[in-house]
């Protein structure tokens, strides 16, 4: 119930002006958002790199309303990708794009202007050499979304798609796009689904992921293991392992501000790739990243009552 409450307040706009002008918030979102301009995605990115993490940027602005915003957040990502060339970021950063934010949900034409966009963006990666990874959200969007890949990866193989294990289809997609060149990104989700379309359970939604983490590992391409969950690292490692697989043909990935002594010690062995979200349209992702982990909840509960 409380996840369902976090959820509902990310899409609420008088919870979200009640939260922005909480003083202590920005404050206690800096652990989960690297800032809002440009140069402060940049300078975090360069801090992670140092470490020996490799980073995926999102810049933030899911809520787009026509196709002049769209087309804003596309150039937004082309100033990014610019950004990580000049500063000789882009062999260790990519970029992960919502397709929702460059024009999904438009209701004329909303497919096509987020494909043109998303092929912008693709192109503008490309030139500065790095890759994109399509971010997956509610169960509403998947077919659009993986059709969208589809087109965009005859031009771009290199194009990462998310998956989301508690969906009862995720097994199958992971079949289908497990083949060689593929790079897939294995999430649990973050969403507020069905119970005929989504597992609901933990135990539910662990045994999914290993299930796909399985038909991963054993195909052709490159898995993305985004996991903050101890066991489903571990399994993760193992799978690699009797899978035959080398270190550099899979990728640990886990949220900027969750579990960093665990992302440093990853970094030592595997890659480690950190996602970073940047930009003013912070507040739905930081009320996912609550609903997600009580951890979280209990985290900025605890701030408010200090800072307040």
């Amino acid at each position: 119930m409380l996840r369902s409450a976090l959820l509902a307040a990310s899409r609420s706009p008088q919870v979200r002006t009640l939260v922005e002008k909480f003083p202590p918030t920005h404050a206690i979102v800096e652990r989960f958002v690297a800032g809002e301009l440009l140069d402060q995605g940049i300078s975090a990115t360069d801090e992670l790199v140092a470490t020996g993490r490799k980073v995926t940027l999102d810049h933030l602005g899911e809520d787009t309303k026509d196709a002049a915003q769209a087309a804003g957040t596309a150039e937004a990502y082309e100033h990014l990708l610019a950004a990580l060339e000049e500063t000789g970021l882009a062999a260790d950063a990519e970029v992960s794009v919502k397709l929702s934010a460059v024009g999904q949900f438009l209701p004329v034409d909303g497919e096509k202007i987020a494909l043109e966009n998303a092929r912008r963006i693709c192109e503008a990666a490309a030139a500065a050499g790095t890759t994109v990874t399509l971010d997956m959200e509610d169960h509403t969007t998947t077919d659009s979304t993986l059709a969208i890949a589809r087109e965009l990866r005859a031009d771009f193989p290199w194009l990462g798609v998310v998956l989301q294990a508690y969906l009862r289809r995720t097994e199958a997609d992971c079949r289908e796009f497990a083949a060689a060149g593929s790079r897939v990104r294995l999430c649990k989700g973050a969403y507020k689904e069905p119970e005929s379309v989504a597992f609901q359970g933990k135990r539910e939604v662990d045994l999914a992921y290993v299930r796909a983490l399985k038909v991963l590992m054993a195909g052709d391409g490159y898995p993305m293991i985004a996991s903050h969950d101890p066991d489903m690292i571990k399994i993760a490692g193992q799978l690699a392992e009797w899978n035959g697989r080398s270190r550099d043909s899979f990728e640990y990935q886990m949220l900027f501000g969750i579990r960093p002594e665990e992302q440093l010690r990853l970094a030592e062995a595997n890659t480690m790739r950190v996602y970073l979200p940047y930009g003013q349209e912070w507040y739905g992702y930081f009320m996912r990243r609550l609903a997600e982990r009580p951890a979280n909840l209990t985290f900025f509960l605890r701030a408010m009552a200090t800072r307040g």
